[in-house]
């Protein structure tokens, strides 16, 4: 089995920054993708950021500027800088990664359980 641990979320004002961190552990031989998701209430989640084991990253547009995403692999961490803050980013964030436990076993995405980022106008 795989955990993720989110830390980080909380309540900041209209154009502040906040830094979210999850930490992977268990039973991991690589950890191929990590990224950031969200759901807001009544809507669907949505990706938000993605980070590959090669360091590529890809946004949601919305997010493009304001947030940076960040992995340290040798720890299988992986971060967001939320920066520039809007009401529109409150939602629950959750981490995923894309985890290969075994040498021979098939990629699967875990998912953690979520932290509360709300931003106040």
């Amino acid at each position: 089995q795989v955990q993720l641990v989110e830390s980080g979320g909380g309540l900041v004002q209209a154009g502040g920054s906040l830094r979210l961190s999850c930490a992977a552990s268990g039973s991991i031989f690589s950890v191929n993708a990590m990224g950031w998701y969200r759901q807001a209430p009544e809507k669907q989640r949505e990706l938000v950021a993605v980070i590959t084991s090669g360091g590529s990253t890809n946004y949601t547009d919305s997010v493009e500027g304001r947030f940076t995403i960040s992995r340290e692999k040798a720890k299988n961490t992986v971060s967001l800088q939320m920066n520039s803050l809007k009401p529109e980013d409150t939602a629950v964030y959750y981490c995923a990664a894309l985890v290969q436990s075994t040498a021979w076993g098939r990629l699967k995405w875990y998912w953690g359980q979520g932290t509360q980022v709300t931003v106040s106008s």
